[in-house]
Order: structure tokens, then C-alpha cells, then sequence
């Protein structure tokens, strides 16, 4: 992009009373309504569409956005055969020649209920407390389609000029974004030529600033199963002869990850940290400090007067930073195989089952990783018994493109009108799949990558909120940013 045509300056301040006045009067509302929804993820709702949870939140979405009457607006919902049903909206360019497209993206389906939440909350029990919206998906991204057209009429109000628009909201992403890329491919034609993607599903340093997303890691998850008996026996009678699932279990892992250190043992599964990322995380650290690992809910205890914390693997904010943006780190996230302690009698149980999520530098090949996962643990098993690992596939990471002239002083001056400071960088070590999809179907264009996940707000995990303050400044700058787009 050799643009030098100087794109319009919005008035930012208006802007941003739009754009509370939008979630004030109404998105707060819409996404109250989608939270109360259990429309989870087809990875964990194998009878999604029976259930038609997808399909409400999807028409949902749509309703709200023909209602608002956007100048130009069309949308359309596309669906392909078997597949989740996506949304696709276009705006066409006002008061500029760039034949240039930005797209916005977002996603509707959400991840299972887990445990834990507040007594006064629950994933689909709507709660706004002190700014803050309570409940599964509202965060992580429900908001994303709202705030995106949000963003275009704030455009609208001030008749400022933009470029082509175009949105793509999924609802796979939780579970890989597997059905994503065959509508990518049958929509290529109308995305155009994408010289900026608005992508609304990422996370925030803090609620001070805006955060813009530098790196993502990839992901490879899927099943390990240890079976050593064909049913239970009593452990009175056989243990000792017969070995432990579990300890087979642990004997497997072992091979994968050094269990002192959480470190993963394969070489291939790590890879150098850019000098420019390396760069990125001081200067975030410099502003974060011990609030990187402070933020998390240890557990904690009395011990003679005093509370002690659980520790994180380092207190150092580089390397905090560091090992939750680019090393690879293994999480053991559910088990088969176990009763309720309640019911746990003297039984030597007859399999052990872990679900497995390895998170992988963004600069690592997923599909290559987990080809080398399975080929690990399930060689040459211990005791002869019956080891599988069932892979559920895997996203690659991403790392940002350079970032030219327009959009860095763009991405500042969003940050200084919207929150008073300048813009941080910082590297998720979650996966978002259409990133590294549209880096490599179109190299040229700038990422956008930023969201409402700051601290606390606890994504796929309980008491799950949405920082509804943030939430509108970010809706303004990503509006600001748009506007700054060159316009020739």
C-alpha cells in the first residue's frame, strides 16, 4: 500500500459519544439476549445444528444489523452444505478512490460452561455489574459484530470517508475454525482486495490503551488413551502386578514434557523469538510489570497469619510475557476415566483418558507438530499397553506483518484520542485460525488484531466478563482507524 493521499481526520470525540450512545441504547441489550443463549461451539455440541442455537444467535445478529440501516449495507447469511452458518456484509467506499477493502471479523458460537462461576452468575445468566457484562461469549466475541457496524455508522454520522467494507462473522472459531477456510475460499471473490483486517477477537494488556495483537500461538489438541485392562479389577488383588494407567499415563507424558519445568522436549516444537517481538515484550513489561502474572486467580491459604499464593513459573515480566506468547506449553484441560471421588472405591481402573491442548510458537507448523505428537506417545508403549493419542487437528500460528507508516500512526493517535496513552503490542497465546489464513491469502494487508480481553475477564473460563467502558473506546478508535485509511 504507496498511498499518499491523506485520508480524512474524524472528529474522535464525537465518535466515541456515538458510539456509547449505540452500546448504551442497545448492544448492551443485544448481547444480554445472545448470552442468555447456550450456543456452544459445534466441537462441543456435536447436535448444534438440532439444537439451533447457532442459527438463533446467527439470525439474531443479522435482524440487528439489517435494523440498523446502514447507507449501503448489504448481508447476506451463506451457508454451505454440512457446514456452521456464516454472515457476510458489505459497505461500499464513500468519498475515496482506494479500490482497497478492509475486512472486520468476528465469531458468535462459545465455548462449554465450565465450573466455578459466582453464585449470582452463570455462563447463560446475563448479569451487567459495575460496567461489566457477565456471561459466556459476551467477551470472547459476541460483541464483535455489534461493535463493528457500530464503528461504520460512526462513520456514517460524520459522512467521513472510507474505504470498501466487508465483515465475516464464523461460528466454528472455538472449535478451530475447521469450517472457515471452504467459505474464505467461496467468498474470495467478494472480499476483494484486503488491505486491512479488523479482527475483534483478541485480547488487552489492560483498560488503559489500546492493545494491538503481535503475535498468536497455534494450537494442536486431541485425545491420549492409556488402557492397560479390559475392565476394572480390585487394587487390593492386583496392584503391583498390574500397572497403573495412570502412571503409564504419566510415563508417556514424560517423553513430551519435563514435568519440573513444563518445558516441552521436542526441539521442533520450539522455535527463535524475532528480535522485533523480543523488542515489543520489554516495552510491554515496562508497562504491565507484575500485573502480567498478578492478574490470574491463584489460590491461596492461610499459613500462620499470613496468606500464601500460588507461584507462576516467573516473576520476570519479559519472560513472563515470553513464555505465554512464544514457547510451546502443554495443558492437560479434561480426563475420562475416573468416577466421582464419591464414588472412587478400591477398583484399579482399566483406562486413563487426557484431552490435550499444546499450545505452539506462532512460528511452528501444526500439522507437522501434530504428526511428531502421535508418533511420541504412542511408540514403543510401556508394558505393551494400548496407547492412542486421537489428534483433533491443529491451527499454525501467526506472526504480524511489519507495520507501514499510516497504520502505526494511525494505531497512536486511535490510542491517544480514544484512552489518553499511546498503543502497546503484545503477543496472545491463544490461536485465532483465520489470521494466519488471510497473512498467507493476502500478504500485503495489515492486521488490526485487538479485543476486549483484559484482566479478569477470564475468557472460556468462569465469571467471564465484558468490559463495557473499554468496549466503546475501542469501538471509537477502531472507527478512527478505518477513517485514517489512505484514501488513493
Amino acid at each position: 500500500m504507496n498511498a499518499r493521499v491523506p485520508a480524512q481526520v474524524l472528529d474522535t470525540a464525537a465518535a466515541l459519544t456515538h458510539v456509547s450512545r449505540a452500546w448504551d441504547d442497545d448492544i448492551v441489550r443485544q448481547l444480554t439476549d445472545y448470552i442468555a443463549i447456550p450456543a456452544k461451539s459445534p466441537s462441543f455440541d456435536k447436535e448444534w445444528a438440532e439444537h439451533g442455537y447457532l442459527e438463533t444467535v446467527m439470525r439474531n445478529a443479522a435482524a440487528w444489523v439489517e435494523a440498523q440501516k446502514v447507507e449501503g449495507l448489504q448481508l447476506e447469511i451463506v451457508r454451505l452444505p454440512g457446514r456452521t452458518p456464516v454472515l457476510f456484509f458489505e459497505v461500499p467506499a464513500t468519498g475515496t478512490t482506494t479500490t482497497q477493502t478492509v475486512l472486520m471479523y468476528g465469531h458468535l458460537d462459545k465455548q462449554p460452561e465450565f465450573n466455578g462461576w459466582r453464585n449470582d452468575l452463570g455462563p447463560w445468566t446475563p448479569k451487567y455489574e459495575d460496567g461489566k457484562l457477565y456471561g459466556r461469549g459476551g467477551a470472547d466475541d459476541g460483541y464483535a459484530v455489534y461493535a463493528s457496524i457500530a464503528a461504520v455508522q460512526a462513520l456514517k454520522a460524520q459522512k467521513a470517508a472510507h474505504p470498501r467494507i466487508v465483515g465475516i462473522i464464523e461460528t466454528c472459531e472455538e472449535s478451530g475454525s475447521y469450517d472457515l477456510l471452504p467459505y474464505v475460499d467461496a467468498l474470495r471473490t467478494r472480499l476483494g482486495d484486503v488491505a486491512l483486517v479488523v479482527c475483534l477477537d483478541s485480547g488487552a494488556g489492560n483498560y488503559e490503551q489500546l492493545w494491538i495483537t503481535s503475535s498468536l500461538r497455534g494450537m494442536a489438541s486431541g485425545v491420549l488413551k492409556v488402557e492397560i485392562l479390559t475392565e476394572g479389577v480390585h487394587s487390593g488383588d492386583a496392584s503391583g502386578l498390574v500397572p497403573s494407567s495412570f502412571r503409564i499415563m504419566r510415563q508417556v507424558l514424560d517423553r513430551l514434557e519435563d514435568s519440573a519445568t513444563g518445558r516441552l522436549l521436542p526441539a521442533s516444537f520450539h522455535c527463535d523469538v524475532p528480535a522485533d517481538r523480543l523488542a515489543q515484550a520489554q516495552a510491554t513489561a515496562a508497562i504491565l510489570g507484575d500485573e502480567i502474572y498478578k492478574r490470574f486467580p491463584w489460590a491461596h491459604y492461610d499459613c500462620g497469619g499470613s496468606t500464601q499464593f500460588a507461584l507462576p513459573t516467573t516473576t520476570d515480566p519479559v519472560q513472563a510475557l515470553l513464555n505465554r506468547t512464544w514457547k510451546p506449553t502443554l495443558s492437560v484441560t479434561g480426563a475420562e476415566g475416573f468416577p466421582e471421588l464419591k464414588n472412587a472405591g478400591n477398583v484399579l481402573r482399566p483406562y486413563t483418558a487426557f484431552k490435550l491442548s499444546l499450545r505452539l510458537p506462532p512460528l511452528v507448523d501444526a500439522g507437522q507438530a501434530v504428526q511428531e505428537l502421535k508418533a511420541l506417545l504412542e511408540d514403543n508403549a510401556p508394558y505393551q499397553a494400548r496407547v492412542t493419542f486421537d489428534g483433533e487437528g491443529g491451527a499454525t500460528g501467526w506472526n504480524a506483518p511489519a507495520t507501514v507508516p499510516w497504520f502505526e500512526s494511525a494505531l497512536n493517535a486511535a490510542s491517544q484520542a480514544q484512552f489518553g496513552a499511546s498503543c502497546g503490542y503484545i503477543g496472545q497465546g491463544g490461536t485465532i485460525p483465520l489470521m494466519n489464513m488471510l497473512s498467507k491469502g493476502f500478504p500485503k494487508a495489515q492486521m488490526m488484531v485487538c479485543g476486549v480481553l483484559g484482566p479478569k475477564s477470564n475468557a472460556h473460563g468462569p465469571n467471564e466478563f465484558l468490559h463495557v467502558p473499554y468496549a466503546k473506546k475501542l469501538t471509537a478508535a477502531v472507527a478512527q482507524v478505518i477513517a485514517a485509511f489512505p484514501a488513493a
